[in-house]
């Protein structure tokens, strides 16, 4: 009875296997990270100015027009004090988030929306996330975005979103941290 359980599972294994990698997608992006200036406005004098993202998602594509997708971004920025700068700063984010897909999987051209919830570690200068620095807020994000296949497996994508958080570092900034994301990256389609 061992046995026959023990091959039933390697058969739903690979079967699962099978069928996981052809929706699944992983890919790399880059683009810029702005930050309007009241949004910026920590409070005490204290801001952030725009900077650059680099991001790195992997999706699953279980129906034709319903993802889901995990993702890690980097975005680099500099705190200023009264308009001097201070250094720069990171800001590392993770996100999980449900996708609406226009068009069928396998389709030249996919356009989507996107959002979900996460989080955003604001890392200052001179202090490391790595060793517990930085302080970090749950986050929503949304958006829109486009995928084009180039060849293969290859794609391209354009996303553009919305990260909104509160403002970290308790300063007595008033409102919500929003930072736009707009992107350009390319993919790897797995099984495709």
């Amino acid at each position: 009875m061992k046995t026959i359980g023990t091959i039933f599972l390697l058969f739903l294994s690979f079967g699962a296997t099978g069928a996981f990698a052809q929706s699944l997608e992983g890919s790399v992006s880059g683009g810029v990270s702005q930050i309007g200036s009241s949004a910026g406005d920590l409070g005490s004098g204290f801001s952030l100015d725009n900077g650059f993202k680099l991001a790195f998602r992997l999706n699953i594509n279980p129906y034709d027009h319903l993802g889901f997708e995990g993702g890690y971004a980097y975005n680099r920025t500099h705190l200023n004090y009264a308009g001097a700068d201070q250094g720069g700063m990171a800001i590392h984010q993770g996100t999980g988030d449900v996708l609406l897909f226009g068009t069928k999987l396998g389709s030249r051209v996919r356009p989507y929306l996107a959002g979900g919830i996460g989080f955003s570690n604001f890392v200052p200068p001179g202090q490391s996330a790595q060793y517990g620095g930085g302080e970090t807020k749950f986050a929503i994000n949304y958006g829109a975005g486009v995928r084009f296949k180039l060849r293969g497996p290859i794609f391209a994508r354009f996303d553009a979103r919305q990260f909104n958080s509160s403002k970290p570092f308790s300063l007595g900034g008033s409102g919500r941290f929003l930072q736009n994301e707009y992107s350009v990256g390319v993919g790897y389609a797995f099984g495709q």
